[in-house]
């Protein structure tokens, strides 16, 4: 062996080096995201942190942040000598990742730590700011998230500013590597837009951003086309993906932009790297600047240049005044970026210089805050705030609020905080019901089984009620039993007509027992998996109904499934396959690749399949269809797009039928070896038990009572 040849490979450290199966087969379904997030990532396993934050000083830190904020570093000078703007800015562009459509993103893992989110275009010198917050972060240790501290950081910020707020709820835990759940689009380079249709309301679901590495829209307008009138489209599309109505984006846009300035001193060609692809020795910086002093006045971040407001660092109401007192000229940046400069600016209007010197500079707008004067809309939402300072004031501090807390779900999961005690519709409220008692689960159970439902309508209803649930931001599930209201109770994938007919006689037990419909679909789906298995179904009561005035039919419309693998649905043929669609839910689901065989095989064991394919078994939850899965008695023929059929090796005679999601179990790899030992029959009571422990745990998944 040649001396000159390196004895280490890296095949294990560096994914480029070596061929990967990855490369070999690009098709082959990919489980790793149902093991992301395991306790081998996670240094503080052992922690509770929902319990460490209860006996936070949070008044303690909210003073020790105001005091950070206003000592000015030599290394990062803080614009105008309060680092509040940039604290905003960083709490912003962490909640603001969130989107409606699946759920994922926002603040509540502290994902902006780790890439994508660290080194993205739109989080330009955010770096600093977390850096700038590492002593809070170290005094407070194991009581406080990065997750936590980088919303609270922004909230402090605005309250030491004089602006409103409505608090901070606590309780998020962190992650502790980049989410691999995520699609934040196909692009293969920065601010690429590969993501629309004919339209620019066609954007790419579940996207929220208008071009790669945005959290947003492009402040120059779309494409870096500085028209008002257009961006004004993206503005609207991307607040309404993030669950913000027009006041609502109003408000977030005046408020936010009351505060702080933007930074484009000179050409981007001065900035280095983003933390990411950084040198090591910068140890994580990145964006390092060799315009002048790279920092200060001459910091290059995003392009535009310039303060919004006449004071940046105090809540008024100068950016809902300056955007209508004055008329507006387009102009390019130092750094060529198209922005928009107020004519014939008077010097009292005029700002000072970041650094405390003499020199003034004219404040801007970004063709993004153009379209709230231009759009008829929002110009007639700006000019009512600016009629009513306190009713503007209220909407940015509820509106903000729900942007910091929007994927946290449910109210269950503030665990501490200086919040008020508001509900909001957005939060899905329920309220709970009493636990029940022995003898009334008996009376519940008894009732059920004497009903005239069938085994598989009981379990169907179940699964429907539960499975909503997206681990995402914390919404659905069976607590509310919101399957018996709109728009859940007309979903197609729900078999409305059965549905209706279970939800009749479950809501009339319900009613004689005194007890929730929430709980009593639960206890029917494990009294029907009783008599599946011979084996008892432990339940934990203690949900609540909820009413058709808090729930919200838009909002969870976004909740249903087009296409659902557990019940083997779809309700068209989709670009991709079904298999991947039922391995997203999974995750949302919080299944790892074992929780998701023993679900699927028992489900399909006990006769649930929209299609009826997949039902190999005479309704018992045993080893059986594992078994047929893996017989070699029988060959696949497809006949469609999601259908397949079994025929006997010997007479070529139909044997049975099956689906893509049927058959993905006996076609991978991964998921053929978990099928194998839950197909040997000294392991069927291992299959029941690991069935029904998956089982309570999506029925449970929103109970953060119980956690």
């Amino acid at each position: 062996m040649s001396e000159s040849k390196c004895p280490f490979h890296g095949s294990t450290t560096t994914p480029n080096l070596g061929t990967q199966n990855k490369d070999w087969w690009p098709n082959h379904l990919n489980l790793d995201i149902l093991r992301q997030h395991d306790s081998k990532s996670d240094p503080l396993s052992e922690i509770n942190y929902r319990e460490n934050v209860k006996s936070l000083d949070l008044e303690s830190v909210k003073n020790d942040l105001k005091n950070l904020m206003k000592d000015s570093k030599d290394w990062w000078p803080a614009d105008y000598g309060h680092y509040g703007p940039f604290f905003i800015r960083m709490t912003w562009h962490a909640a603001g990742t969130y989107r409606i459509g699946d759920g994922r993103g926002g603040a509540a893992t502290g994902a902006q730590r780790f890439a994508p989110l660290n080194s993205w275009p739109d989080n330009g010198n955010l770096d600093k700011a977390r850096r700038l917050l590492w002593p809070v972060k170290e005094k407070y240790g194991n009581q406080l998230s990065w997750a936590d501290l980088l919303v609270l950081a922004g909230n402090v910020a605005i309250e030491d500013m004089g602006g409103p707020n409505h608090g901070t709820a606590l309780g998020r835990n962190d992650i502790w590597h980049p989410e691999k759940d995520i699609y934040w689009g196909s692009e293969d380079e920065w601010l690429g837009d590969n993501r629309y249709g004919e339209t620019r309301q066609d954007l790419e679901n579940p996207l929220a951003a208008v071009q790669m590495g945005l959290i947003y829209v492009n402040p120059q307008g779309p494409n870096a086309n500085p028209n008002p009138t257009l961006s004004a489209q993206d503005v609207r599309e991307t607040f309404k993906r993030m669950a913000m109505n027009d006041v609502e984006t109003v408000a977030l846009t005046a408020g936010g932009h009351t505060f702080g300035k933007a930074h484009g001193a000179d050409s981007e060609d001065f900035k280095g790297p983003n933390p990411e692809a950084a040198e090591i020795h910068e140890q994580g910086f990145g964006w390092s600047s060799t315009h002048g002093s790279g920092k200060g006045k001459d910091t290059i971040t995003s392009g535009i240049e310039g303060p919004w407001t006449t004071n940046p660092i105090k809540w008024d109401m100068d950016y809902l005044k300056l955007l209508f007192k004055y008329d507006w000229e387009c102009k390019k940046s130092p750094a060529g970026a198209w922005q928009w400069h107020p004519i014939n600016c008077i010097e009292d209007d005029m700002v000072p210089q970041v650094d405390g010197s003499d020199e003034k500079v004219l404040p801007m707008m970004t063709t993004a805050d153009m379209s709230m004067k231009v759009d008829p809309e929002y110009n007639k939402i700006c000019k009512s705030f600016l009629d009513n300072p306190e009713i503007f004031e209220e909407t940015f501090a509820k509106a903000w609020f729900k942007l910091l807390h929007r994927d946290m779900g449910p109210k269950t999961n503030y665990i501490a905080g200086d919040y008020k005690n508001i509900d909001y519709l957005w939060q899905d409220p329920v309220t709970p019901s009493p636990v029940m008692s022995a003898e009334k689960e008996t009376l519940v159970r008894a009732a059920l089984k004497t009903s005239g439902l069938k085994q598989v309508e009981l379990i169907e209803t179940a699964w429907a009620s539960a499975s909503t649930f997206r681990k995402s931001d914390n919404r659905g599930g069976a607590n509310g039993a919101r399957i018996r209201l709109e728009p859940q109770i007309n979903w197609s994938v729900n078999k409305p007509d059965q549905l209706k007919k279970v939800i009749s006689i479950i809501e009339k037990i319900a009613n004689d027992c005194g007890v929730s419909v929430a709980d009593t679909i639960v206890i029917g789906g494990a009294v029907a998996i009783e008599l599946a298995s011979d084996s008892r179904v432990e339940v934990t009561t203690g949900r609540g109904d909820a009413t058709q005035e808090n729930t919200d039919i838009e909002s969870f419309n976004l909740l249903k499934p087009k296409a659902c693998g557990f019940r083997n649905y779809s309700e068209k043929e989709f670009s991709v396959s079904p298999e991947e669609i039922m391995l997203d839910k999974a995750q949302l689901l919080g299944l790892n690749p074992v929780e998701l065989t023993v679900l699927v095989g028992g489900l399909r064991s006990m006769g649930v399949s929209f299609t009826g394919e997949g039902l190999w078994s005479d309704g018992k939850l045993d080893t059986s269809w594992f078994k047929m899965l893996l017989s070699m008695d029988v060959k696949w023929e497809k006949t469609g797009y999601n259908n397949y059929e079994a025929l006997d090796r010997k007479t070529n005679k139909l044997v049975r039928t099956g689906s893509r999601t049927d058959l993905v179990f006996g076609s991978n790899s991964e998921l053929r070896a978990i099928v194998e030992v839950y197909a040997v029959e000294q392991n069927k009571d291992k299959l029941i038990n690991d069935f029904i422990a998956v089982w309570n745990k999506i029925m449970n998944a929103d109970r953060f009572d119980l956690n």
